[in-house]
């Protein structure tokens, strides 16, 4: 159906036309021959949704497709296996992210998000998970979860437990970004800008900012794209900016870069990335201003520095163990500890990436998340460093579920998409997109209204961190950082069920890195710690 629509784009105003054509030819019957009277009826009604849907501002799709763009919303009507039958067609959603698109439309629009007919899920089939609940229910005040990121900095940052992951302008249309920020100002939650830097549509409603510095360099970059400290510190030190995140890698295609070609470097966005107009704008695969593990810290601390102290961390996909072992043996070695580290999960998505990278490259979020959390445990530095995660974040129990694995906060960026309107509709690297999210025609993205999605954004924020209220009190506990492992349960291959403390890598002792003796410990840590070295990312003696 999508396809279609887009198909008909460059026509999607004939329609009305042809309607208001029809209305003048019909009342010219009528007045010459005495007929007509019943088309000019008809033909006056279609005018008429085709008016309302042009000034309607809650469905980009007939903003973008009056009259013809109805076709979609009447699959809606019809029945679930037949509507199932169209969107599959389509590929407009996999079965997953149909049902977790619902919710979040729900949610976005205010909407209750109760469902009859009990659970929707196979409760008997293989990976199926639930928390637990208690006999005796706790009662929490506020949702509004928060973790406190850098207290030892100049200017720690009371984050949301829940925030807006990165997505650039560029990826993403002005409006989008713009309705995104101005939800997350209302809301008193984070708005990562993605590697593609801060732009004047991020600084239009003032929302807290989360700069994130790619390979790339863009917003401090000098014309040979290598770093420019007095650039970063003037942006860095705009009050907007919360939190600075320097990208290692990126969930959906790590170890890759990126090019965005020359035809998409608008003025806009040479202006928010600092590189000139029309020219292609390189995202590198590694990082030139660094390349061991210690010059990594040095350079943490150097952002930290030259932002006034503001919380300054790194997010990554966990890739070879090793390395990420030889970044914790350089901050022992250097004393230099990020304030946070965010662990994306290879199942993150992005506009546009090789298949391969995307099916498999790069360590899914469970395992990653458990790998960093029990490695920092393992030398006594979980205590000093907060993590956030990404990948596929979308509802309450998604963020329980990462809290137990050992998260301090959760990113979401498909959620947000989600609420701003987004039906995957699969056009985000063809600019085709039919809701305005992902695209930069300017005709395109007038579709998404900004105070409408804005309201849309701060519901879906708001209506999911109340869910997770609702599950914490189920659970009997008081605070989200309180669930572990041992409260989430999965029914495994052999139908028995296990707690994921049963199933997940076996939690280290603190400390238990520090000592000599590691026979005890997974074969993950016998293998790959006592090889790792601070001054490297290679393996000793490979």
């Amino acid at each position: 159906m999508l396809n279609y629509l887009n198909s008909l784009y460059p026509i999607r105003y004939t329609v009305l036309g042809l309607c208001g054509l029809g209305f003048l030819l019909s009342l010219f019957t009528l007045a010459g021959f005495g007929v007509g009277g019943g088309l000019a009826l008809v033909f006056f009604a279609l005018l008429a949704v085709g008016a309302y849907d042009l000034l309607q501002t809650r469905r980009s799709i007939l903003r973008n497709y009056p009259i013809i763009g109805h076709l979609r919303f009447m699959m809606e009507f019809v029945r679930p296996e037949i509507r199932q039958y169209f969107l599959e067609s389509d590929n407009e959603a996999t079965p997953f992210s149909r049902a977790q698109r619902s919710l979040v439309y729900q949610r976005a629009k205010g909407d209750p998000d109760q469902r009859p007919f009990g659970t929707q899920l196979d409760v008997h089939a293989q990976g199926y998970e639930w928390i637990n609940h208690s006999i005796a229910p706790t009662h929490i005040a506020s949702h509004d979860f928060r973790v406190t990121i850098g207290p030892d900095t100049a200017q720690p940052y009371e984050a949301s437990i829940f925030n807006i992951s990165a997505m650039s302008f560029g990826a993403l249309s002005a409006n989008a970004i713009k309705a995104l920020n101005k939800g997350a100002q209302r809301g008193g939650f984070a708005h990562d800008t993605g590697e593609g830097s801060i732009s004047a549509h991020h600084r239009a409603h003032g929302g807290d900012l989360i700069w994130e510095i790619g390979s790339g360099y863009f917003g401090c970059r000098n014309d040979d794209g290598s770093f420019n400290a007095d650039k970063f510190a003037t942006n860095a030190r705009d009050p907007q900016v919360k939190l600075i995140e320097l990208k290692i890698s990126q969930g959906a295609k790590p170890g890759h870069g990126g090019i965005l070609p020359g035809p998409k470097v608008t003025p806009e966005i040479a202006a928010a990335r600092g590189v000139p107009v029309g020219v292609d704008c390189i995202s590198p695969s590694s990082h030139s201003a660094f390349s061991t593990p210690l010059e990594l810290l040095q350079f943490i601390a150097r952002l930290r520095e030259l932002s006034g102290g503001k919380p300054t961390g790194f997010k990554l996909c966990i890739g070879h163990p090793w390395e990420w072992f030889a970044i914790v043996k350089a901050m022992q070695a250097s004393g230099i500890t990020p304030d946070y580290i965010v662990i994306d999960g290879a199942e993150g998505g992005t506009g546009a990436s090789p298949l391969e990278f995307t099916n498999h490259v790069g360590s899914p979020l469970q395992e990653g998340l458990m790998l960093v959390h029990n490695t920092l445990r393992g030398v006594g530095l979980r205590d000093k460093i907060r993590l956030g995660v990404a990948g596929k974040v979308i509802s309450a129990f998604d963020i329980v579920r990462l809290t137990a694995l050992g998260a301090d906060w959760c990113n979401s960026a498909r959620g947000f998409m989600f609420a701003l309107g987004c039906i995957q509709a699969q056009h985000c690297h063809t600019g085709h997109c039919p809701t305005g999210v992902t695209t930069q025609d300017p005709l395109r993205q007038q579709s998404l209204v900004v105070p409408d999605k804005a309201e849309r954004v701060y519901n879906f924020h708001r209506m999911t961190l109340k869910a997770l209220k609702e599950l914490v009190e189920a659970a009997g506990l008081q605070h989200p950082h309180e669930l572990t492992v041992s409260h989430i349960v999965r029914r495994a291959a052999d139908g028995k069920v296990h707690s994921l403390a049963q199933l997940m890598l076996p939690k280290l002792a603190e400390g238990a890195l520090l000592k000599d003796d590691l026979s005890e410990l997974p074969l993950i840590y016998q293998h790959h710690w006592p090889r790792s070295i601070a001054s490297s990312f290679m393996l000793q003696n490979q």
